[in-house]
């Protein structure tokens, strides 16, 4: 199963009112496994960016001024996604300006049936905590140290650690064998006899009755009366 964990990065909050992509990024996994392709892009919003905007993200109109447009890479992007099912943190927020960007340019939005929500996920896992991609990275111990400023594909790349995690986890080289080499296919097996002469012995338990044992059964058994073993 393809997915593709996404992020993006935008000028506010509401595409509605005006508010433009900036960023996005993608990270392409195959059955819950990342592949190592991935997908990157700056935007020029063709707006001025808002210093509060600017303040999460980083990215200043001297920045933007020379990328390209939404529309000018559009099928790029398209071409990336595929028909993959696509997941983000808060889905809702990203697929929103996604899908305003790809109106805004002709082309056909994509299907609200695609969007798996981390968010959701999180919050049937751990309802009542506090679910920001900060707090489930710090919960399941994924290291975010390098992140000063929020970033698509930095926030991407974390998300694809976390989105493992809620969906089972993963233990990378969890190892089950010992060092020892596996023994080569033509190399003889020991036969049941050498085996057993190769274990070690171990002396049985001493397991008859004490004589405190025996007069204390020899007791007991006086005290029944008319036993069913003793008609004859």
């Amino acid at each position: 199963m393809r997915e593709i964990i996404f992020d993006t990065e935008t000028t506010g909050f509401d595409p509605q009112s005006g508010d433009r992509m900036v960023e996005i990024g993608c990270i392409e996994m195959i059955d819950r496994v990342e592949t190592g392709n991935s997908f990157h892009c700056y935007y020029n919003p063709q707006r001025p960016m808002p210093k509060s905007a600017e303040e999460i993200h980083g990215l200043s109109d001297v920045f933007l001024s020379d990328k390209k447009l939404f529309a000018d890479g559009a099928e790029e992007l398209l071409e990336f996604l595929g028909d993959a099912n696509l997941v983000a943190h808060n889905a809702q927020f990203d697929f929103n300006f996604l899908n305003a960007e790809l109106v805004l340019c002709g082309k056909t939005a994509i299907s609200q049936f695609r969007m798996v929500d981390t968010l959701a996920i999180a919050k049937v896992k751990h309802p009542g905590a506090k679910l920001s991609l900060d707090a489930l990275c710090s919960r399941y111990g994924i290291d975010r140290s390098h992140r000063v400023k929020h970033g698509a594909l930095l926030d991407a790349e974390l998300l694809t650690q976390l989105y493992i995690e809620l969906t089972g986890g993963r233990q990378i080289g969890l190892g089950l064998a010992d060092d020892k080499p596996a023994p080569e296919i033509n190399e003889r097996q020991p036969s049941q006899k050498e085996a057993a002469l190769r274990r070690q012995f171990i002396a049985p338990r001493p397991h008859s009755p004490s004589t405190e044992e025996l007069e204390r059964h020899a007791t007991f058994m006086e005290d029944i009366k008319d036993p069913l073993w003793a008609e004859t």
